[in-house]
C-alpha cells in the first residue's frame, strides 16, 4: 500500500512539474490595434514586430481602422479583447474621452492597456482618475514639438505676418497638444498674428479645400503649420494649387515619403519627424519587462525624442533612418 501511495505521490509531484514548466513557457501574447490605416502606424507596426520577434512575444496585429475616429476603432478593440488570449493591448486611442471606458472595460477583462502616440484624459496616469489604468503612455512630447515647429516657422517668415493652422480633431491628444504648443511658441512673435484653425477629421481632401478657402479670405497670409500627415499634405497642395509655393511657408508634421519629396521639391519648407518605430518597439520591450519582471514604467510615460527635415539636410543619409515607411 505504501509502495502505491508513493507511487501516486509522485506522479502527482512529477505531472505538478511538468505542469509548472509548461506554465512558465507560455508566451506572451500582445495585440497592436493603431488609430488609422497610415504611414506613421505601418513604420510603428514594424518596430513593433522587430521587438516582439526579439523578445519572443507572439503578436496580433488587429486589421487597420480605415478611419480615425472611437466609432470605427472601438469594434475592433472589443474584438481583440474576445479573443481571451491577449496579455497586453498597444494602441492609440482615438479620443481623449470616448475611449476611457472601452478601455477600462477591456483592463478590467484582465488585459493590460498601454497607449501609444495618443493618450486618454490628460495622460497624467500617475494620479487617481478613472483613467490611470494604462501601464504607460509612450509617445512624442507634441506640445514641446508644437513649440519648436512654431519658433522655426516664425524664422522662416521673418518673425512677422499671419500664419494658420490646418489640423485634425479637437479631442485627440496628439493634434490638440501640437496646435496648444504652436499657439504658446507663436506668441513670443508679437508681429505673428494667427488668423484661425480649421479641423480636417483626418481628411486630406477637406484640409486642401479648407486651406484653399483660408488662403483666399486672408491672402496675405506668409506661413501654415500642417500637424499631421492628412493636414501638411493637404495644406502644401492647395499652396501649389493656388501658385503660392515659396510665398507661403509650410511646416508639416510627420515623415511621410511623399512630405519629404514635396520638402525636396520646395513645396514644403520643414518636416518634423516623430520616432514611430521606436515608440512601437518600447511600448513591447516596456510590456515584456512588466509581466517578466514587475517593473515599473517610470512615471507611466515614455517619450522619444524627434528630428526635424530642412533643405539643407533632407538629402543626409543619416536623416533616411526617419522617413515613414509602409
Amino acid at each position: 500500500m505504501r509502495r502505491v501511495i508513493l507511487s501516486l505521490l509522485c506522479g502527482l509531484l512529477v505531472s505538478s512539474v511538468v505542469s509548472d514548466g509548461l506554465a512558465a513557457e507560455k508566451k506572451l501574447k500582445f495585440a497592436f490595434v493603431a488609430g488609422v490605416a497610415d504611414p506613421f502606424y505601418f513604420t510603428m507596426e514594424k518596430g513593433i514586430r522587430k521587438k516582439a520577434q526579439e523578445l519572443g512575444v507572439d503578436l496580433v496585429v488587429s486589421e487597420y481602422p480605415k478611419a480615425w475616429g472611437p466609432e470605427v476603432q472601438v469594434p475592433i478593440l472589443e474584438a481583440i479583447a474576445a479573443r481571451g488570449d491577449i496579455d497586453l493591448i498597444m494602441t492609440a486611442p482615438t479620443s481623449t474621452e470616448a475611449l476611457i471606458p472601452v478601455l477600462k472595460k477591456i483592463h478590467d477583462q484582465g488585459i493590460e492597456i498601454i497607449t501609444v502616440d495618443t493618450f486618454i484624459g490628460d495622460g497624467d496616469y500617475t494620479k487617481e482618475s478613472n483613467y490611470s489604468f494604462p501601464l504607460a503612455y509612450i509617445g512624442t512630447d507634441n506640445k514641446l514639438g508644437g513649440i519648436q515647429v512654431a519658433e522655426r516657422l516664425a524664422k522662416m517668415i521673418g518673425e512677422k505676418g499671419k500664419v494658420y493652422i490646418n489640423t485634425t480633431n479637437p479631442d485627440v491628444s496628439s493634434v490638440r497638444d501640437r496646435v496648444e504648443g504652436f499657439k504658446e511658441g507663436i506668441k513670443k512673435y508679437p508681429n505673428i498674428e494667427l488668423v484661425g484653425i480649421d479641423y480636417n477629421l483626418d481628411s486630406q481632401e477637406k484640409a486642401q479645400a479648407q486651406t484653399l478657402a483660408k488662403l483666399q479670405a486672408s491672402p496675405d497670409i506668409v506661413g501654415i503649420f500642417g500637424t499631421n500627415l492628412f493636414s501638411a499634405q493637404g495644406v502644401y497642395q492647395a499652396v501649389v494649387n493656388a501658385g503660392l509655393t515659396g510665398t507661403v511657408k509650410i511646416a508639416s508634421w510627420d515623415a511621410t515619403q511623399d512630405l519629404i519629396n514635396a520638402l525636396k521639391k520646395g513645396q514644403v519648407d520643414l518636416v518634423l519627424a516623430q520616432l514611430p518605430a521606436e515608440i512601437g518597439g518600447l511600448a513591447v520591450e516596456w510590456g515584456y519587462k512588466y509581466f517578466k519582471d514587475k517593473t515599473p514604467i517610470p512615471n507611466k510615460r515614455v517619450v522619444p525624442g524627434f528630428q526635424f527635415f530642412t533643405k539643407e539636410n533632407v538629402n543626409d543619409p543619416e536623416m533616411q533612418q526617419y522617413i515613414y515607411s509602409k
